[in-house]
């Protein structure tokens, strides 16, 4: 185990919520797209939400932890070709988020459940279309070959954890939504660009575990 994957999961056993949120948790309303929005005009998606989960699925590698995401397949309804963590909705059928998160990314990916250890779980986070989505983070097989459904995902690829974990990489950005100017993080990875909901849970993550410098993240 490399000193900087020691140090990741030293920091995910501190900060790191060991049971999910139920839905009557306080988190019910958490932070979100609503929250980052400076002038604080932003509209709060009005309960009951509807309940989602994503894996941040983490690799160990020599030059250091890495992230797993996604690109999105073009032509799907909902946010085409964007990039995306591993996750949906939970079906009636889940016995909580982690099983939802861990399915779909069976799913979308093939990595099986058992490749995965659940490491714990960040505070939900509440989109702008209304949908409360709790983070999962596991520590994820090094070894797995990734295999993409080619209806869901269009691409696999991993990032190193000390870039999504440097604060200055996140970009304040706004553009108009259903008639309001809507607020979101983004920041350039290469050629794609991670944004809204799947950027703003990796700054939550960032914020909970590496809050105080960015340097942290590569020690």
């Amino acid at each position: 185990m490399s000193a900087s994957l020691a140090d990741f999961l030293a920091r995910a056993e501190a900060g790191l919520s060991r049971h999910p949120p139920g839905p009557d948790d306080p988190t019910s309303n958490p932070r979100g797209d609503h929250s980052i929005d400076p002038d604080g005009s932003a509209v709060i998606p009005p309960p009951p939400h509807r309940r989602a989960a994503v894996l941040l699925p983490i690799l160990h590698r020599p030059d250091g932890p890495a992230l797993v995401l996604t690109q999105r397949a073009m032509g799907l309804r909902d946010h085409s070709g964007q990039v995306a963590l591993p996750g949906g909705k939970i079906d009636p059928s889940d016995p909580g988020p982690a099983e939802a998160a861990l399915r779909e990314a069976q799913e979308e990916i093939a990595l099986a459940p058992h490749e995965v250890r659940v490491l714990g779980y960040l505070d939900p986070y509440l989109s702008g279309t209304g949908f409360l989505v709790t983070p999962v983070i596991g520590l994820a097989e090094p070894t797995v070959p990734f295999q993409p459904n080619p209806t869901e995902v269009a691409e696999v690829f991993e990032v190193p954890l000390a870039f999504l974990m440097d604060r200055e990489r996140y970009a304040l950005r706004s553009r108009e939504w259903q008639g309001r100017l809507r607020y979101f993080y983004a920041m350039h990875f290469g050629e794609r660009l991670i944004w809204g909901v799947t950027a703003g849970i990796l700054n939550n993550l960032r914020e909970r575990l590496y809050p105080d410098d960015s340097a942290d993240a590569t020690r």
